[in-house]
């Protein structure tokens, strides 16, 4: 396990981000495992631990993304650091105003880094991407805090992306 790994895992652990029982995930799949990586952002320093590991992972682009709520606070710390340029995705088109789903300038062949909390399938991160790359961005990796390892880096390759995770479901099962 890399050192950006133990200190991503003992920031969820610590936060209590990482809960053990009986879960229904986003997907609609069963797990013994959640993890909320909200519980980590809402404290300063622990967000501050996350953002610095994801401005590790900044390799020249020139905007970072990320999707409604989970992803939001974790782009805005990292463009801190980065002093990258943000896009935030909404789920849904706003029912009044603009009626806009991307939030923020993309310039057209513009190279963006999605952010993500946590992967499992690949559905959404999937449909952030295509938002993007309708915007005319170029998107070809994804950084997760957590990749739940249950399908989502073989969905993203399929679109030519890179999924690459902080830390893996298994890394957080591992007791040091």
């Amino acid at each position: 396990m890399s050192e950006i790994s133990v200190a991503v895992r003992e920031t969820l652990l610590a936060s209590g981000a990482v809960k053990f029982g009986d879960f229904t995930l986003t997907s609609g799949r069963k797990s013994d495992v959640y993890v909320d990586v909200k519980q980590a952002w809402t404290h300063p320093d622990r967000l501050a631990t996350l953002a610095h590991a994801l401005a590790g992972r900044v390799r020249g682009e020139e905007f970072l993304a990320g999707m409604e709520l989970g992803a939001v606070p974790l782009v805005v710390a990292t463009a801190l650091e980065t002093h990258l340029p943000i896009v935030v995705l909404r789920k849904a088109a706003r029912e009044h105003g603009t009626g806009q789903r991307v939030e923020g300038s993309v310039r057209p062949g513009a190279r963006g880094l999605l952010l993500e909390d946590v992967v499992t399938t690949g559905g959404s991160v999937a449909a952030s991407v295509e938002l993007l790359r309708a915007e005319g961005a170029i998107v070809e990796r994804v950084v997760a805090v957590i990749d739940r390892e249950e399908g989502a880096r073989e969905r993203l390759a399929a679109l030519d992306v890179r999924l690459e995770a902080l830390a893996t479901l298994a890394e957080l099962r591992t007791r040091s």
